[in-house]
């Protein structure tokens, strides 16, 4: 089963074909790691035009060890016989007090200092041998055909990038046209607003593919899933909560699941989709119900009956909120609404039946990647 070509979502200006084929026959981890790693920066920068564009290797090199840093020293796995990133782990200073590392979003703030405090001149010069040109490969496929040696390949790369960077619109190009003077990355503006407006499912679908990885390596590694990524710090749902109890206050709201009244004053917060596979509490998967139905329901995809009710809640609690609310709040809370799922007039979000086809042409690519990560799905109260 190719989920590249059934995930990645489509593009009318972008070699999306290209992009599903960034991991075919990788050898080792560095392009997983570098890939993710540009993810993390773009988010931790808020994909903002006016800095998303250019990443130096010093801080590519430091996202990555940070990102390889969790799998390589608390669970000690294999990143493969080639491999060297573990390697490069354990030749720095890491006097890491796990204590006091703050996993919160993607950040790794207090890792990422520790590791910075290192010289990473040898560890960014050996990166850059390779690991950045093999992620333009299927980009300027055509155009590199003619270097059969792999030498000429990694010297020709930058100044062909560069040349069509406006025609083949790679990921990124060199800030010089020479691998030996550039130090940074800039990446295709058209590809950070792919990024931008497809953000939780190509990192789910990177995700996935470092998985698989990481399943050959580690064959024998029970739950393997949770150990590739640093726990995040879960996040307070106070804001969430306070506005389903305001929406409760307004009008009766019955469960999805049990289709029991809710009292406000004892309801819980469900993500519809796992946060342990969407990890964000964005308001737009969030309802409210009850705490033993929510715990029942753990990781659990719901099964696909629940969905019309989930809909129809969503779209009565935007209903009501904008009829109480006033207008600049009510915009502030249904900000990540048309961001994450696309909608283009904020007036759309009260139309039920326009709701409806947004969240179904949203969530069946998001379902699809969670069943295929192992999630189960067809969960019933």
């Amino acid at each position: 089963m190719n989920i590249n070509s059934q995930i990645l979502p489509q593009s009318n200006h972008l070699n999306i074909s290209a992009l599903s084929r960034l991991f075919q026959a990788t050898t080792n981890s560095y392009k997983y790691l570098f890939f993710y790693s540009i993810l993390d920066i773009l988010s931790q920068r808020l994909f903002d035009h006016s800095e998303s564009m250019s990443i130096s290797f010093q801080e590519l090199m430091i996202e990555m060890l940070a990102n390889a840093w969790y799998p390589h020293t608390f669970f000690r796995l294999s990143f493969g016989k080639q491999d060297k990133i573990a390697n490069k782990l354990d030749s720095l200073d890491l006097t890491v007090n796990t204590t006091v590392l703050k996993f919160n979003s993607s950040d790794k703030i207090a890792l990422k200092e520790i590791i910075s405090q290192n010289n990473l001149t040898a560890i960014i010069a050996d990166f850059k041998k390779n690991v950045p040109f093999r992620l333009l490969r299927p980009f300027l496929q055509e155009n590199l055909r003619d270097f059969d040696v792999n030498y000429e390949v990694v010297k020709k790369t930058p100044e062909i990038a560069n040349q069509y960077f406006a025609i083949l619109k790679p990921l990124y190009r060199f800030n010089a046209n020479t691998y030996r003077e550039s130090d940074a990355i800039i990446l295709h503006p058209e590809w950070v607003d792919y990024f931008k407006q497809n953000f939780i499912i190509i990192k789910g679908w990177v995700a996935w593919e470092w998985l698989q990885y990481m399943q050959k390596n580690n064959q024998n590694v029970p739950n393997l899933v949770n150990k590739l990524f640093a726990p995040e710090k879960r996040n307070s749902l106070t804001n969430q909560a306070n506005y389903w109890k305001f929406i409760l206050e307004k009008q009766p709201i019955k469960c999805i699941y049990s289709q029991q009244t809710l009292d406000k004053n004892t309801i819980s917060i469900d993500h519809y989709l796992p946060w342990s596979f969407v990890a964000h509490d964005r308001l737009w998967n969030l309802i409210p119900t009850m705490n033993n139905v929510n715990s029942s329901k753990s990781n659990n995809i719901p099964s696909s009956q629940y969905l019309v009710k989930f809909i129809q809640l969503q779209h009565q609690g935007l209903t009501i909120s904008h009829q109480y609310l006033p207008r600049k709040e009510w915009l502030k809370y249904t900000e990540n609404y048309l961001l994450d799922l696309k909608i283009s007039q904020t007036e759309d979000l009260l139309n039920l039946e326009l709701l409806t086809n947004i969240y179904n042409r949203q969530f069946e690519p998001l379902i699809s990647l969670a069943k295929i990560q192992g999630f189960n799905d067809n969960w019933t109260y």
